[in-house]
């Protein structure tokens, strides 16, 4: 790249601000961030605490957990055995892993639908601490669509994907990792599985202190819950530095430090864009990497999300500029790789550098008047109160602030409220009720629909579930406009979207269905005193809990 010293301070100084500025406003505690070429490591950032507790500021010899970007290093090793003549990704799984036996009405499931996505199967719930477990539970499971039909992000598919690997290669997958990846490339500061030995070199991952409601970026935090993990779809730790020579391998098209660890074939297969990820999102799936193309630019790479951490690796290559974002907590980390990459590149051109993005009041409510007014269900009567672009909510006599999650979704500042989040419906520009929990409560002056009654044998089923899985711990279901609806209040698994309505299939069984596919389902049982004290999600136990 082109940079002279001046320009490449002032661009690390901008970048910098960025990331102090993010860190205070919804990133954090702590962030690690390294910026490289397709030949050498530019800067490594840090900011922010690596344990709150003791004030320990990140160093970059920390450790993060960065979990999916695991996914590329899963498929490079089975892409590696297909360069050796020992797999062929159209095999079928189950000839490969009689362990994973999945119902299904379609064609079989072959390694590359597993690699691409795209095979129909749940997207998994980490219910158990070692894969072998949920991948054998598959015999419990229908595909949800024939193979390569739709996208469905599943952690369960590279669970099996992993355990393919230890299958083939006869020895655990961390030591897979590191004797065909990780020593090959001197990625001597990353750790291919997660367990107690490592834990002293990480940063301590935080998460919400209340996770039983949906979260907000300033609310308070507390160190996540410790769990360790040998799967291949996201078990590995590293420092941001010792990331970016994995991200400069994708850069060189597979070739290494000293020399190419995957064939130009093989490589092209795992960037290729195989499958898009949502309807005009810009996003292609590939064999475990992904094409990200919005606002002008293209990038390759992965996110990650681990208990108490997130992380990006994307890289420009067409620029020659790769990121790499670590953080132990909640935050938004698309932004900061690119804006970090806009900046590199015009720094590179001798041009003016990007200034800082306006940073738009989190609160703001555009138009907020037109949510104003009365609002009445059977039980409750609600005025939202609009005072320049903030909103408030009159219960009882008492004025809420409403802070905003979403366009369209807000939370009170209330603890009897803010379990869930308050949805607004809209008919054109006109809202015309609000949605909390069951409730739904009209706009003054608009007659209120009449439904069904809840059938009778499902009155037992609402009600606040729990669960010791750290990745997803809290569900709640309730009952709206005749029908169940399953609302996970903080972190919903990959490929749910914070709620959805329950299917009827008989005997306490209901789908969960998700774009027209149903990929997993809930049951219900053990009917105490009118009360289901148990749900199952597609084999992942949830018990019901005392809170309302």
């Amino acid at each position: 790249m082109g940079w002279t010293v001046e320009a490449l301070d002032a661009a690390l100084g901008r970048i910098d601000t960025f990331v102090n500025r993010r860190l205070e406003r919804d990133t954090g505690p702590g962030i690690s961030l390294a910026l490289t070429t397709r030949d050498e490591l530019i800067a490594v950032a840090t900011a922010g605490l690596a344990d709150v507790a003791a004030g320990t500021p990140v160093k970059p010899s920390h450790l993060f957990e960065f979990g999916s970007i695991g996914k590329s290093f899963t498929a490079v090793a089975l892409l590696q055995l297909r360069d050796e003549g020992r797999l062929d990704l159209d095999t079928p799984i189950s000839d490969l892993l009689p362990l994973f036996a999945i119902q299904s009405d379609y064609a079989p499931i072959t390694v590359r639908h597993l690699l691409t996505h795209s095979s129909g199967l749940s997207g998994g719930n980490d219910f158990t601490p070692d894969p072998r477990f949920e991948v054998w539970s598959t015999r419990d499971l229908h595909a949800a669509h024939a193979p390569g039909e739709a996208f469905h992000y599943s952690n369960l598919g590279y669970k099996a994907l992993g355990l393919l690997l230890e299958r083939l290669e006869g020895k655990p997958y961390a030591e897979i990792i590191r004797e065909r990846l990780l020593n090959p490339l001197g990625m001597h500061d990353t750790v291919p599985v997660i367990d107690n030995t490592v834990r002293p070199r990480l940063a301590i991952g935080y998460g919400p202190l209340n996770n039983d409601r949906p979260w907000y970026p300033r609310d308070p935090i507390a160190p996540a819950t410790w769990l360790e993990t040998n799967t291949g779809d996201g078990c590995i730790c590293s420092t941001a530095s010792d990331l970016t020579i994995w991200l400069r391998m994708l850069m060189n098209g597979g070739v290494g430090p000293a020399g190419r660890i995957l064939s130009e074939e093989s490589f092209a297969l795992l960037a290729e864009r195989v499958i898009e990820m949502g309807k005009d999102s810009g996003l292609w799936y590939g064999l475990g990497l992904y094409t990200d193309i919005r606002e002008g630019t293209e990038l390759l790479g992965h996110t990650g999300g681990m208990v108490g951490y997130e992380s990006a690796m994307f890289a420009d290559v067409a620029r020659d500029i790769g990121v790499v974002v670590l953080v132990n907590g909640s935050g938004l980390r698309l932004p900061l790789v690119r804006y970090a990459i806009a900046v590199l590149a015009a720094a590179a051109d001798g041009a003016e550098l990007p200034p800082l993005p306006e940073e738009p009041d989190p609160d703001a409510v555009p138009n907020a008047d037109r949510i104003a007014g009365v609002y009445r269900s059977d039980t409750r009567t609600w005025e939202i109160v609009a005072s320049g672009e903030r909103l408030s909510l009159i219960a009882e006599g008492h004025r809420i602030p409403l802070t905003r999650l979403g366009d369209t979704s807000f939370r009170a500042a209330d603890p009897d409220l803010a379990w869930t989040a308050i949805q607004v419906r809209f008919d054109g520009e006109n809202a015309v009720a609000l949605v909390h929990g069951g409730d739904v409560l009209y706009r003054a002056g608009i007659e209120r629909p009449s439904f069904e009654p809840l059938p009778e044998e499902w009155r037992a089923y609402p009600g606040h579930y729990r669960s010791h899985n750290p990745w997803t711990s809290d569900i709640r279901v309730v009952a709206r406009e005749g029908r169940l609806q399953l609302l996970f209040t903080y972190g919903e698994p990959d490929g749910f979207d914070g709620e959805q309505g329950l299917v009827p299939l008989g005997d306490g069984l209901f789908g969960i269905p998700i774009n027209g596919y149903t990929y997993d389902w809930i049951r219900f049982d053990t009917i105490v005193d009118g009360e289901a004290l148990r749900a199952t999600i597609s084999g992942g136990d949830y018990y019901r809990f005392f809170t309302p």
